[in-house]
């Protein structure tokens, strides 16, 4: 799933700066008359010059601080543009535009914390219906969405959704945050929206989806990613999202096929690989399987399951040593898991080892069979993992 993200993978807002007030110019100022006219014109170059040659005669002067601020700002030199606004606000609290200015910097910087103590007052003087406050919201909201605090972010993505009936971008990121702060009612309600204006979203039956299976109502969440992959069968890891959920209930034979289906999507997403080899191991494709785990721990050693499974082969190849060597690797990967303390028990047993057979039986009784993970858990991963090959930027004009 092309899961919305912040900074690189989510639309971070394209705003532009407000202007910084103009202050009424004493007689005779002609250094700063050059330099609102050199910036009118378009030459920030020349502008930003002229604003310092007048800052040297007046260096407590606000409006020269808050200029060069802007014009760093529109450079996207934003680290620089931050200390000048803080010194023109120092010099001027009052200067109409310029904490917007200041925000806008460090929400574009990403200093997301400082940007949201920033805005979060002008909110509060802000007329609740005015194209400022959608617009602080929806700073605000994507700054705490960038944060990972999904429970904060979703008043403020309610209220820019509430006022823009017909979008869609940020309906989606807020089913997303109702998702990951398990708000799974939020999810479903969202998620009616999105398909009232996108019948056919395979992003949004993936939501509603997952949400269900947080819910633990596997077979319509299982439903849901039915309806996603009707909708749209290239959408990144809508096969996957399915196989996971008939994988852990046991269904194999049609969770290969859609595994299968992940991986000629063109997806290089070893997490598929090894449950699909897993799926092969369940329904007597044992070499097919052999060769899917290899193939996967060469994209990623650190599979647990991987591991675990080409353990199972070698020991029923008649490879014992080899089979320990692979347990063990599991063992580290996932210390708490009692299947792979269990198979490594009964090899040790087969192999005469009775003491270590003990020892990895005891450890066995002493854990509990963990639940599967979510499917929001997986598609996360599986995100995040497409996410470090290749971030990919959306803008989304406000």
């Amino acid at each position: 799933m092309k899961r919305l993200a912040f900074l690189g993978i989510v639309g971070v807002i394209a705003i532009g700066f407000a202007n910084c007030q103009e202050q009424t110019p004493p007689p005779g100022n002609s250094e700063r008359q050059m330099a609102v006219a050199l910036e009118q014109q378009g030459d920030n170059s020349g502008a930003e010059a002229a604003w310092r040659t007048f800052l040297k005669a007046h260096p407590s002067n606000a409006e020269a601080y808050a200029h060069l601020g802007l014009l760093a700002a529109r450079r996207q030199h934003y680290a620089e543009a931050i200390p000048l606004y803080r010194k023109a606000l120092a010099l001027d609290p009052e200067m109409p535009g310029l904490r917007l200015n200041l925000g806008l910097s460090l929400f574009k910087s990403g200093d997301l914390k400082e940007a949201i103590q920033a805005l979060t007052p002008l909110l509060k003087s802000a007329p609740p219906s005015s194209p400022d406050a959608q617009r602080l919201n929806t700073l605000i909201a994507m700054a705490h969405y960038g944060l990972g605090e999904y429970a904060a972010a979703i008043p403020y993505l309610k209220k820019v959704t509430a006022a823009d009936p017909g979008d869609l971008h940020y309906r989606l990121i807020l089913a997303q945050s109702c998702l990951a702060a398990r708000e799974y009612p939020c999810v479903l309600d969202v998620d009616h929206e999105i398909l009232n204006l996108n019948a056919e979203s395979a992003e949004a039956d993936m939501l509603a989806g997952e949400a269900l299976d947080g819910m633990r109502n596997h077979a319509a969440a299982i439903e849901q990613f039915r309806a996603a992959v009707k909708a749209d069968p290239k959408q990144p890891n809508v096969h996957f999202g399915l196989a996971y959920l008939l994988w852990t209930q046991n269904q194999f034979e049609e969770a290969a096929q859609e595994f299968q289906a992940e991986l000629a999507n063109g997806t290089a997403n070893p997490e598929a690989m090894a449950l699909l080899a897993d799926c092969d191991i369940r329904i007597g494709r044992a070499q097919d399987a052999r060769a899917l785990l290899e193939k996967t721990i060469q994209l990623d050693p650190h599979i647990e399951r991987a591991r675990l499974d080409l353990g199972v082969l070698d020991a029923d190849a008649g490879k014992p040593e080899d089979a320990v060597r692979e347990f063990k690797t599991a063992e580290n990967l996932s210390p708490g898991d009692p299947d792979v303390h269990w198979r490594l028990a009964r090899l040790y047993q087969a192999m005469g080892k009775k003491q270590e057979a003990k020892i990895e039986f005891d450890k066995t009784s002493s854990l509990h069979k963990a639940d599967n993970d979510s499917v929001f858990s997986k598609l996360k991963a599986a995100q995040e993992r497409g996410n470090s090959q290749s971030a990919t930027d959306h803008a989304a004009d406000q």
